[in-house]
Order: structure tokens, then sequence, then C-alpha cells
């Protein structure tokens, strides 16, 4: 976990283990389903250990995000790349942090790599921790990479990394956390997350009915991505009779995740919505509610599809997840760094440059919602992608 939340005393001790056995507990306390993926009705939260007293509210979803540009993108580069020689090519997708929701990335990475036939290696560090990921970008760069693609921890700390590749002819691209372009990075590919926050703050007004107290739950208070999820999220919510009271960062460190959503409701029992803005954050909340017998009583808006998150919307514990896709931004990536490689930055953003925002800088991978009413539909999807 990072160094930050280390403690010697008795006291983070005792936390930390009863954090961790509730985590263990997760999986099996989580499987509990309803039958029909469909049903948004009170029922499905009763028979996952609560009940609400709020009527029921069926949520519709969207899965469509933006795989249709990125496919005719992905065979545009291809065709480019065709008769090119990228026998030296070795490729890196550094991550923020190793979690489940990073699974479907590396397997789009690794297919990326597959279809393109070059070499490549998945990186994560293990807690979260910025000195981490800066040490695997070093050693990345000691090792002959050709380009990476990087969710980054801190904006700031990045800078001089990217600088560094940007003067050895070493292509940086940004991804699942924008990156400003004066900062080197050729161009930003993932979701745009002011948006996520948004869909995540309409979803909180439907089941909370435009009223009651929300706590929002973050692994970061620096990172782009996480900022721009709880401004959307607070934009959403103008004008409505809810109040978000609280902000709590757990560091990526999803056993302090558990104990700040435990804490949050037991100390304020006015809280009746709790968002999760990085996608281990959504599990915990989960647990919390479920295993304080709250589940339908106190809401729950996730980020992401970790196992967890879908298994806790079969059973009604999760009301929605609001999801980016992983999946592009490991594959498309791979494509974007050979393009950028082998064929230079002009011709690259001649190819990318119809399917990129008005920004003019990124390229989005779109933005999701899973609820009761297309869990199966989204199951299925991703069993046709490979991601287990």
């Amino acid at each position: 976990m990072p160094s930050a939340l280390n403690s010697s005393s008795t006291r983070s001790k005792k936390l930390a283990v009863v954090a961790t056995a509730l985590l263990l507990a997760l999986g099996a306390s989580a499987c509990s389903k309803t039958g029909a993926a469909g049903s948004g009705s009170t029922s499905a939260a009763a028979s996952a250990g609560g009940s609400s007293s709020a009527p029921a509210v069926t949520l519709s979803g969207d899965i469509s995000f933006n795989d249709a540009n990125l496919t005719k993108l992905d065979a545009a580069i291809k065709t480019a790349l065709a008769g090119k020689d990228l026998s030296k090519l070795d490729e890196a997708m550094v991550v923020n942090v190793a979690v489940d929701y990073w699974n479907a990335g590396k397997v789009g990475f690794n297919k990326g790599l597959s279809d393109l036939g070059i070499k490549g290696t998945f990186q994560a560090p293990a807690n979260g921790r910025l000195d981490q990921q800066l040490s695997i970008i070093q050693t990345l760069r000691g090792q002959g990479i050709t380009g990476f693609t990087v969710s980054a921890i801190d904006p700031t700390a990045i800078k001089a990394p990217i600088a560094s590749a940007n003067s050895a002819g070493i292509p940086v691209v940004a991804i699942d956390s924008p990156l400003p372009a004066e900062d080197g990075s050729a161009l930003y590919l993932g979701s745009l997350n002011e948006e996520l926050g948004e869909k995540a703050g309409e979803a909180m007004k439907q089941v909370l009915n435009n009223q009651g107290e929300v706590v929002i739950l973050t692994g970061s208070l620096t990172a782009s991505n996480s900022l721009e999820r709880i401004a959307g999220f607070k934009k959403a919510l103008e004008g409505s009779n809810i109040k978000i009271t609280q902000t709590l960062n757990d560091g990526t460190d999803a056993s302090k995740a558990l104990s700040n959503a435990s804490t949050s409701f037991q100390t304020d029992p006015n809280v009746k919505g709790l968002y999760g803005v990085y996608s281990y954050d959504g599990p915990a909340a989960g647990q919390a509610v479920q295993s304080a017998g709250k589940t339908g009583a106190i809401k729950v808006i996730s980020s992401d599809s970790d196992a967890q998150t879908l298994k806790f919307i079969q059973s009604g514990v999760i009301q929605a997840t609001v999801l980016q896709q992983p999946y592009q931004q490991g594959y498309t990536g791979a494509f974007l760094l050979a393009a950028f490689k082998v064929l230079g930055k002009d011709a690259t953003l001649a190819l990318v440059k119809p399917y990129l925002e008005s920004d003019g800088t990124t390229l989005s991978t779109g933005a999701g919602v899973v609820t009761q009413s297309n869990i199966a539909d989204y199951q299925a999807m991703l069993t046709k992608l490979g991601i287990g």
C-alpha cells in the first residue's frame, strides 16, 4: 500500500486487519444473485441483505462506447504500416495500479501487439505508488523501449520522464488520465473523464430521487482523471437537493477505501449515497453497505467493471457503474505507438484527426453505463473480447 498510509501504530494495524478480512469476504458475499439481469426492483436489493425505503428505480444502460470509430482508425493505421519494418519495435503499457480493471487493458494491448507482430510489455505498480511507476518507466527506458502509453499517477511528476523520452525520439501517449499537451504526450487516448462523472451524477440523482447526502470515494486528489470525474459528478448534481458532504481520499489503497466507506455512513446516518471514483472504490462501498445491512438504503454508483462490481450490480448492492473501455486503450494504444514511431507524428496525427474530439488532442474511447437492465449484454461483450 502507499507509504503515506503506512503506520506502526497498533490502531492502524487493527484497522488494516479488519479491512483486509472484509475484502477477503468480498467475493463470497457478492455472489448472491437475483435471477433475471433485467430486474431493477427493490426485491433485488432485499435478496442481497438489506431493504430500501425509496421507490424502485430502473436505470437504463449503454455499452456502445466509441468502438466503431476506433475500429476504423486501427484499420487505417495497419494499412499505413503495411510493408514497414516493425521488427525493432518494443512497446510498453504503463498503468497506475495493479487492479482488476486493467485486465481488459492488458488483454487489448497484447492483442494489438499480436496483430501488429511486435514486442511489448504491460507494467503496473503493485501498490499504485508514484515512485514505483517512475521506477518502471526508468527501467523500461534502460531496456530500450521504443514507445509507451501511460496512465500517470501524478501529472506533474511525469513531465520529466516524458520530456526525456521525447528528446530520445520515444513517443508517449497518455491513457486513462489526460496530460496537458504542452507536457509532451502525443495525445490522450481514453474517456472524457468529466463525462464519466456527469453520467455517475445523473444516475445518482435518479436513484436518490434528487435528494440526500452523498460521499465521494476516490484514490487521488491530484490525478487528472479523478479531479475531472469529481467535477463532472458535481456538475450533474447542480440544481438538485443532493449534498456532497465529504470527498475521501484512499491513496489507491482498497483497504482504506473500505474503511472510508464504512466510516462515512457510520458517523453520519444521513448519508444515502456513495460514489466510487476509482475501480475498486465501488466494490469497497458495496461491501461496506452490504456488511452493514444497508443494501438499497444506501445507493452506490461505481466506476469501471471489476468482477465484484458486476456481481454487486446483479445482486442490487450497486445500482450502476459508469465505464471506460480499457480494452481499446490497450489495443489502439499499441497501434498508435507503432504509428508514431514508424510513420512519424505528422502522418499519424493526420490519420487520427477525423476521430479527435473538439480539443484536437483527445481520442475518446467512449463511456458506458451498466445496470441490471444490460449487464448480460455487457458480459457477453467481455467474453467476445476474451476478457475473463
